[in-house]
């Protein structure tokens, strides 16, 4: 009966020491947790106060540059099969890690146009772009199509104030003038909003190929392919417009078929600068 009893008592304290064990691991796995969202916050909070005093400074430049001029060659059809992959409305957490990594394993450059807001959210995804030689292009702080379009003062504002936060987070050596639309740039109601950005001595690319990953969410992967090929049919040089939004999950599955399509119909791949 003693050796029962001490079995049973033995048995009831390894059970607390397991449990206490566990409940140890849970407050680590926690406090962990907190400390690295705490991190977060003040390294974006840190972009933030330091936007704010650069957009009391921040110049206004005055440099004429046509868009035209520098970016004519991109559709120029001369005898080879380039493509250019660009990623609008990005970073975000769950699709913009995958899409570099994938970019990683079939060694292809791509040009990613971050919206500056985002960027301030994730800026260690920015970094990671940036680290991995990938083009870091201008989309607008807000996105905000209401308030960019109602004035173009309110657009050059918003343009230089997410150029201001990729250099707070990459860098005052940072240098971008490449720019899109959020949208894009056509149509005659967007001349004025493009003779703007231009005096302001910015670039500005659309696209001639697209997914359709912009047409709805969870679009099936058959569809952003077939998409793809009808749209770069006939065509040497392509700007293929997808997207790294948090709900384009379909457009990183369909990525690695992306870019073996375009290997298989002999095409090169470029970045834009």
């Amino acid at each position: 009966m003693m050796k029962i009893e001490k079995r049973k008592k033995k048995i009831i304290e390894n059970k607390k020491w397991i449990i206490l064990a566990m409940v140890i691991m849970v407050i680590l796995s926690c406090l962990i947790f907190y400390i690295d969202s705490k991190t977060k916050d003040i390294r974006s909070s840190n972009v933030k106060t330091e936007l704010k005093k650069s957009l009391v400074k921040s110049p206004k430049t005055n440099i004429n540059l046509s868009y035209t001029d520098v970016y004519k060659h991109i559709y120029r059809a001369d005898g080879n099969k380039i493509a250019y992959l660009t990623f609008d409305d990005g970073p975000s957490p769950n699709n913009t890690s995958l899409i570099l990594k994938i970019l990683d394993e079939y060694n292809v450059k791509a040009t990613f146009f971050i919206v500056g807001s985002n960027a301030i959210a994730y800026p260690d995804l920015v970094r990671k772009e940036f680290a991995d030689k990938q083009s870091i292009g201008n989309h607008t702080y807000s996105h905000n199509y209401k308030y960019l379009y109602s004035d173009t003062r309110n657009f050059i504002t918003d343009i230089n104030k997410c150029n201001i936060v990729l250099k707070l987070i990459l860098g005052n050596n940072f240098k971008t003038k490449l720019v899109r639309f959020p949208g894009g740039s056509f149509g005659k109601k967007l001349e004025s909003f493009r003779e703007t950005l231009k005096s302001d001595g910015y670039n500005y690319v659309d696209w001639n190929d697209i997914t359709g990953d912009a047409e709805g969410q969870n679009i099936s992967v058959d569809k952003l392919l077939d998409n793809l090929k009808k749209y770069t049919k006939g065509k040497e040089h392509v700007v293929v417009l997808m997207h790294d939004a948090s709900n384009k999950e379909t457009t990183v599955q369909a990525l690695p078929k992306v870019i073996e399509y375009l290997k298989s119909q002999k095409y090169s791949f470029g970045k834009l600068k």
